[in-house]
């Protein structure tokens, strides 16, 4: 039983989170940064998108896609999370693989990008964007892979799961994985 006398299910790490004013932060700018970026793709973007020069209109062109696509994850997490803490959607259900958000690619990289073309305004949006992004993957990690109350740690599937992403990512290297165990 929770301290208030309802039945703990273990979401008390979600409730804390969706219960506080971190999350109303982080869902109001995450949705006012969904719709700045599709008004500016929609308007001033899209007619910026036409005066690029040849590389510069591919890499826009590729990177409004990206963008776009991992805004709407962010945004549906978002909303997915606030269900759950409206009691419209059940913490299991949402702990369901599919709703997980991860990043499986690298990161667009406005600073890269600089000085070839691109509009400011647009590789400010992506920025800002990935840097949602980011921390919307922290915070699906620390509430749905972090053991439930009363749940022991296995450190063996954490350093089996620490090898795997090294290995995909292309980035293995046993000391740092070996040394983060410790």
């Amino acid at each position: 039983m929770a301290a208030n006398g309802s039945p703990d299910n273990g979401s008390d790490s979600l409730n804390s989170f969706t219960g506080g004013k971190l999350f109303d932060t982080v869902f109001a700018k995450g949705m006012a940064l969904v719709e700045e970026t599709a008004s500016y793709l929609d308007g001033p973007g899209r007619d910026h998108a036409r005066t690029l020069p040849r590389e510069a209109g591919l890499t826009y062109s590729a990177w409004s896609m990206e963008l776009t696509t991992r805004l709407m994850q962010a945004a549906s997490w978002l909303v997915m999370q606030k269900a759950v803490r409206d009691g419209e959607m059940r913490r299991e259900d949402a702990s369901a693989r599919k709703y997980r958000v991860n990043r499986d690619d690298p990161p667009l990289d406005a600073d890269a990008q600089r000085d070839k073309g691109l509009p400011p305004r647009f590789l400010e949006l992506v920025a800002r964007s990935e840097a949602l992004f980011e921390q919307i993957c922290r915070l699906d990690q620390a509430l749905y892979n972090a053991p439930m109350p009363g749940q022991a740690k296995n450190v063996v599937s954490d350093q089996i799961a620490q090898l795997q992403r090294a290995a995909e990512t292309g980035a293995f290297d046993p000391l740092m994985v070996w040394h983060r165990a410790k």
